[in-house]
């Protein structure tokens, strides 16, 4: 068993999150992932009202009796949700542990620990890691370039931004961005992290609520499957590669503003793509690490392969190259 300053933290047994995912972090998916002894998150926003979060929630107890969080996200939007009324039905709710991404999160940090509750902050650069800190977050969760979804504007993958991060943070860290299998659990961990956190990967289980046609072209594709749209708006995304997505690109690169893309974004439509399984509709998110997805187990067969491949590569790989460089030091 692997124990690591995170997993004391949040009290969960294996230094694994499934992060928050827009139309993915539901209960079913949530519940599975915590009773497999790894870290859940519902995803706020996914939710319509904060009411109906206030019910997600309760259902995910139902289906567990093991520790899983919320995600709220924070982002600029021309009509915001209320965000103080789902940050105040996390609250009610009771829900011990959040994940914060996005924007300025203090209000909702300040107020998240007024009521003892674990914040961890998804970053995509070390200086805002290190603001996140100074806020006063419990966690930080540091998103490497190879990520789905926002990676942020500095191109920084995770091979330079964990140990970046790690040299300067003082409270727990995990990675995010590329993580699908044990040996990013040990690299993340010699890194100076202490768990990962996956999103894609997560997507490919029995228990995600999406359409079976998704996740078997998470399957098919590989890691050169993704685009980077919103890149001349320095707002990057990460997604799926398609025809909406190829669509947009081609639009920026001529000097396309968001207006001009916006119906082929559309939150809505990428919805449908996780609904109807149509792959080709919308833009719907996906990383790079799409490349070592090769099935769709459930999540508790996922996470025990996980820590099992992981402690064989520390335990079998790791120390016989030390002891067999020892040998040799002493021939």
């Amino acid at each position: 068993m692997i124990k690591t300053r995170f997993t004391e933290l949040v009290g969960v047994e294996h230094p694994i999150v499934q992060g928050g995912m827009q139309w993915v972090g539901r209960a079913e998916l949530v519940a599975a992932v915590a009773n497999a002894g790894a870290l859940g998150m519902i995803t706020a926003l996914t939710q319509p009202t904060p009411e109906d979060l206030t019910k997600e929630i309760a259902r995910c107890r139902d289906l567990t009796d093991k520790p899983f969080g919320v995600n709220l996200t924070i982002l600029p939007s021309i009509k915001p949700p209320p965000y103080a009324e789902y940050r105040a039905a996390i609250i009610e709710s009771g829900i011990r542990i959040v994940e914060t991404a996005g924007n300025k999160p203090q209000e909702h940090v300040t107020e998240f620990k007024k009521h003892n509750v674990i914040v961890i902050h998804k970053c995509t650069s070390v200086r805002h890691a290190l603001s996140a800190e100074r806020m006063g977050v419990d966690a930080i969760s540091i998103d490497g370039f190879e990520c789905a979804g926002h990676p942020g504007e500095d191109d920084t993958p995770g091979l330079i931004l964990i140990p970046a991060a790690a040299d300067k943070i003082r409270i727990p860290m995990i990675a995010s961005g590329g993580f699908g299998d044990g040996r990013g659990l040990v690299a993340a961990l010699a890194l100076g992290a202490e768990g990962i956190n996956m999103g894609t990967r997560f997507m490919c289980t029995k228990e995600s609520p999406i359409h079976q046609n998704v996740k078997e072209r998470i399957v098919a594709n590989d890691e050169r499957e993704t685009e980077l749209i919103f890149r001349t708006m320095r707002n990057t995304s990460r997604v799926a590669k398609n025809a909406v997505s190829q669509q947009v690109v081609a639009l920026e690169k001529e000097g396309a503003t968001f207006e001009q893309v916006r119906e082929l974004v559309a939150g809505a439509r990428g919805k449908l793509v996780y609904a109807t399984g149509d792959a080709e509709d919308g833009i719907w998110s996906a990383g790079q690490v799409q490349g070592l997805i090769h099935d769709i187990p459930t999540c508790g067969e996922l996470v025990s392969r996980i820590m099992r491949d992981a402690e064989s590569i520390i335990r079998a790989r790791l120390e016989a190259m030390l002891s067999g460089g020892q040998r040799q030091a002493a021939e």
